[in-house]
């Protein structure tokens, strides 16, 4: 018993509570309804409240509690005090250069009494019986009702204007700081890696939305709450919404609407100033040089994810804040003001896309793509009021439009690499420029990984279905190419133009050693690259291995090719079948004159060439030396004794094994001018 006593007293008290908050709140028959609704949705205990407006409150106020005023006979005599009290409020503060809102609360809560007098009083089905007294009574409340619409347009001015929060570039970057930070702890970055996303090619990630795409998190609480800027002081705006209200209910919605509507769009197109971004036409996009548009690209991408993410949401909270009482009129203002800035940055978006295409601007597109794919689903959560949706249709198709600039860009790198047509040499077989930009711009690639995968492998033009005839190469399998990701078969795709180009170069070098020497260069750079980055992971090992053994099969032709003449001057000749005594002197003498001969010719020769890699350098080294050295030490032990004590003998055995092998360890160095020199 006394347990279900207990519960019976809460329930009242809960019942209590709940009708104290909706009679504090209400405004009328309708809003009281609306908020029971909301309240038994918690609690169905809540849906029994309906003492809240009794008709005498109806009676005593002279409405019928909708707010429209309709059905309610007022007293003539009652009607004209309340006119003229409420026109006496009116013309007072039109005289005055005051401002409502700078004078007290109750002044103001005076004002918009009168005010609600005034629209229940203009209301003809709201006006005394007698007809010639309604129509002058309406007439009279109208003129003091324009009156007030315009005291209160004012007044809803200057306060949107007065408590605006200031967005100069400091303050706007302070709180773009404090979003970001928010940002960045959902994600685990750092402020650092947001205040660097542009340059580091990294790009911002938010938490994924909801499937409807509702800006909410994980944990259900809202985003617009937690992510969007203060953009009107908080103090202020039940006072905007009261004012905001009255001019709705007063069918001055329109007015209301420009007003709003012209403070806030010049706001937000001060925003895009502060922030960076000018207006600009295709024409102006285009001939504008290259490293000031990379500047106002990187400005786009960080001005894109500010809008969106922070002004947008803002503007949207301030919309459903201060316009509560009209969902048409709502929607309206969030798309007219907001809709002038999102396009101003679409636009650039799109003159972007358009531009003509260059290898240098594909990672900046690159960013602006993830950074437009990264805010459509706000976009189409903050605009899913417009029935055309015509803002999100033309985000979707820039978007697809920066998209195909991004895979035409590829499919152009990739044929200015296969038609590259400088045939100038490399300075000792050194490393090509060519090679050096490509595998820079690939390896950057890779951190688009997911991005790239997607858009190659779409089927559109330009895309990895495209290539398919050209991915199989001398290292390549169809088995691991089925196996790649399509990035990484476009990868292979550049790599393989890159090799195919670097062959045809090597062929302009007149000593075919140095051909071979090129070609290990550049073929190792690549491998190096591809080894060291993620695009190891998207070639594979089998890769990898098979171009190594490219490089070792060079190498033996560099040395067949280098050093087979030095070693036939160490062939015996037969000279090995007879006595040492018959063996001729000068024919010795001429053996050992020239292999002096040819092995400081491949001396000054190969010092100026350049190898850049320690190691291959060192393993050339080493297959020389045991090419040579045994060669060189058995020939010497064998013959060597019959010109030792001769005349001129050191003429003819100028090097020991040992200066060969010191001397061996000069080449590939890079050093022009070195000459023989024996060992100290």
């Amino acid at each position: 018993m006394a347990a279900a006593a207990a519960r019976a007293d809460g329930q009242e008290k809960v019942i209590a509570a709940a009708k104290h908050i909706v009679s504090s709140l209400a405004t009328s028959k309708n809003a009281a309804e609306d908020m029971i609704r909301i309240l038994s949705g918690f609690d169905n205990r809540l849906s029994t409240i309906n003492d809240l407006f009794p008709a005498s409150s109806s009676a005593a106020t002279g409405c019928d509690g909708d707010g429209d005023g309709d059905g309610v006979d007022v007293d003539p005599s009652e009607a004209e005090l309340r006119l003229e009290a409420a026109q006496k409020v009116v013309l007072r503060w039109d005289a005055s250069d005051s401002l409502l809102w700078e004078s007290s609360p109750e002044e103001a809560e005076e004002y918009l009494a009168a005010v609600d007098d005034l629209i229940f009083l203009a209301d003809p089905g709201t006006s005394p019986n007698a007809a010639a007294a309604a129509e002058d009574l309406v007439t009279r409340a109208e003129v003091a009702l324009q009156m007030a619409m315009s005291r209160l347009e004012e007044e809803f001015r200057h306060l949107m204007v007065r408590n605006a929060v200031p967005l100069d570039s400091n303050g706007l970057c302070s709180s773009i700081r404090r979003l970001s930070l928010s940002f960045a702890s959902d994600s685990g970055e750092t402020m650092e890696d947001f205040e660097s996303s542009i340059d580091d090619e990294h790009q911002l990630q938010l938490p994924p939305q909801q499937q409807e795409g509702s800006p909410e998190d994980r944990s259900g609480s809202s985003l617009i709450d937690d992510r969007s800027l203060d953009l009107i002081h908080p103090e202020v705006i039940a006072d905007l919404k009261a004012i905001a209200d009255k001019m709705i209910w007063a069918k001055y919605d329109r007015e209301l609407h420009h007003v709003y509507c012209s403070i806030r769009r010049d706001i937000l197109d001060e925003c895009l100033s502060i922030l960076g971004i000018d207006r600009m036409s295709i024409e102006e996009v285009q001939r504008t040089e290259w490293r000031m548009l990379d500047d106002k690209m990187k400005k786009w991408i960080q001005a894109m994810k500010i809008v969106v993410r922070a002004l947008l949401w803002g503007e949207r909270r301030l919309c459903d804040q201060i316009l509560a009482a009209s969902e048409e009129l709502r929607e309206e203002c969030f798309s007219e003001t907001t809709k002038g800035c999102v396009m101003q940055l679409l636009n650039f978006g799109d003159a972007i896309a358009i531009c003509q295409r260059s290898s240098e601007k594909l990672f900046r597109i690159l960013d602006m793509y993830e950074a437009l794919a990264d805010v459509l689903p706000d976009l189409q959560t903050l605009y899913a009021g417009d029935p055309k949706d015509l803002l999100c249709e033309e985000a979707e198709g820039i978007l697809k439009r920066l998209g195909d600039a991004v895979k035409g860009t590829l499919m152009e790198f990739g044929s200015a690499i296969q038609k590259e047509p400088s045939r100038k040499p490399t300075q000792g077989g050194e490393i090509h420029p060519m090679t050096r930009y490509v595998m820079n711009y690939v390896k950057l690639l890779v951190v688009y990984n997911d991005t790239l995968n997607l858009l190659l492998d779409d089927g559109g033009c330009g895309s990895d279905q495209d290539h398919s005839e050209g991915y199989e190469n001398r290292n390549t399998n169809r088995e691991n190419l089925e196996s790649m990701t399509p990035l990484g078969r476009r990868m292979l795709l550049i790599i393989s133009y890159l090799e195919t180009n670097l062959d045809e170069k090597s062929k302009v070098y007149e000593d075919g050693a140095m051909r071979y020497i090129f070609l290990m260069n550049n073929i190792l750079y690549i491998v190096n690259k591809v080894k060291d980055s993620e695009l190891g992971k998207l070639l594979g090992d089998d890769w990898i291995r098979k171009h190594r053994s490219q490089i070792r099969q060079y190498a033996t032709s560099y040395l067949r090719t280098s050093w087979t003449k030095v070693l036939s001057c160490l062939r015996d000749d037969g000279y090995g079948s007879g006595s040492s005594s018959s063996v001729s002197k000068v024919a010795l003498k001429e053996k050992f004159k020239n292999f002096n001969l040819a092995f400081e010719d491949i001396y000054r020769v190969q010092t100026n060439w350049k190898v850049p890699d320690p190691q291959l350098r060192e393993e050339l080294r080493i297959s020389i030396s045991e090419k040579v050295i045994p060669a060189y030490r058995s020939f010497m032990g064998r013959f060597g004794s019959q010109l030792e004590g001769g005349r001129h003998a050191t003429k003819y055995i100028k090097y020991m094994p040992d200066d060969l092998e010191y001397l061996l360890s000069d080449l590939f160095e890079g050093l022009p001018g070195l000459t023989p020199r024996k060992k100290a």
